[in-house]
């Protein structure tokens, strides 16, 4: 029996599809993808790649789709990526010491950094998913599909890239995903987690307020114990700010203020808050909101970069943040303080190697 199989689903990916492979190959023992109807080349190329190719007919429905792709797999382990997806580092896990091939009773929780290139976007959201899989686990839901079969994860020190919610793939993706996402809500109108999805295809394609219906409810249905809990609060401060519900923003704000006080993400999110505040409110700038402005974005340097927190973007903990802090002092007129944070900008972005 295969002790690690790489799984994969694909359909026109021949841009990325070697990217992908030769990511896994030298640490997996078998790779596998299921084609599910490319015109591209996209299976030449993952055969050429030493990948096993199968082909399958697309049924609108992603976990039916990864399903057939784990019934090709023999593995006590599937390794599941995505074409756009690519591994940065950590592989030490994925030997016999953390992964037996008698297989074992956890699925595997890995970190994706996910690349951004849209205006205002810096660095990679920090995102956790299962994709370490034992054999018998199995996926449900039509679109953003979850593993099912076995409850206990463990976070492991895999680290995978992602490209695709950059502005090119999301154009080349379309409206795929809202589609299947809106079939999915007929039959669960109050999932939470269909309607953080939602929210989050609108705000990367800049729908401010669709996406701000969708976070509000998402938020209203959500428990306050669920994994995403973080980059719900966090996405759904932006996109209230950027709807113009400023109102519904502070009230939300100070409704989870209590439970993110180790969040740069937070704290960072709520300085924008407060500065769109100020340039509503003039009159009350000085008083009342750029004094928060300030110590939040603060804040965010004394709690420094969370890469566990699920949704986190990397800079947030430091260089976007002092950033932030050298504009509001030029703003200000400030110019020592300007100075040393732009300074403390450059440090944290180079990196504790420049």
């Amino acid at each position: 029996m295969t002790r690690l199989a790489l799984v994969m689903i694909v359909r026109d990916e021949a841009p990325s599809i070697a990217r992908a492979l030769r990511s896994a190959r030298p640490h997996v023992d078998r790779m596998i993808v299921l084609d599910t109807g490319s015109t591209d080349g996209t299976q030449a190329l993952a055969t050429a790649e030493g990948a096993e190719v199968s082909s399958y007919d697309w049924t609108q429905d992603f976990a039916a789709a990864r399903n057939a792709s784990l019934a090709l797999s023999d593995a006590a382990w599937n390794l599941v990526l995505d074409a756009d997806e690519w591994i940065e580092g950590g592989t030490d896990c994925l030997g016999p010491t953390t992964l037996p091939p008698s297989g074992g009773d956890f699925m595997g929780e890995i970190r994706r950094d996910n690349h951004l290139d849209q205006p205002g976007s810096e660095g990679a959201a920090v995102t956790w998913i299962p994709r370490i899989l034992p054999r018998g686990v199995r996926y449900e839901g039509r679109i953003h599909e979850q593993p099912v079969g076995v409850s206990r994860g463990l976070r492991l020190p895999l680290r995978l890239g992602h490209d695709g919610f950059t502005t090119a793939n999301l154009a080349r993706k379309g409206d795929r995903n809202e589609a299947l996402l809106m079939l999915e809500l007929q039959v669960a109108p109050d999932d939470p987690y269909l309607w953080f999805q939602l929210a989050k295809e609108h705000q990367v394609r800049d729908r401010a307020a669709q996406a701000a219906l969708c976070f509000a409810e998402a938020l209203r249905l959500a428990p306050a114990d669920v994994p995403y809990r973080h980059a719900l609060v966090v996405r759904a401060l932006t996109a209230l700010k950027a709807a113009g519900r400023l109102a519904d923003a502070l009230q939300l704000a100070d409704a989870e203020v209590g439970a993110w006080p180790e969040s740069p993400d937070f704290w960072f999110a709520l300085g924008d808050l407060y500065l769109e505040c100020a340039t509503q409110e003039p009159d009350r700038a000085l008083a009342d909101y750029l004094p928060i402005v300030q110590s939040a974005w603060k804040r965010c340097l004394e709690i420094g970069e969370r890469p566990q927190l699920d949704g986190t973007v990397a800079g947030r903990g430091s260089h976007m943040a002092a950033h932030n802090l050298a504009v509001f002092y030029e703003a200000l007129g400030q110019t020592e303080p300007a100075a040393r944070y732009h300074a403390l900008a450059a440090q944290l972005r180079a990196g504790p190697t420049a």
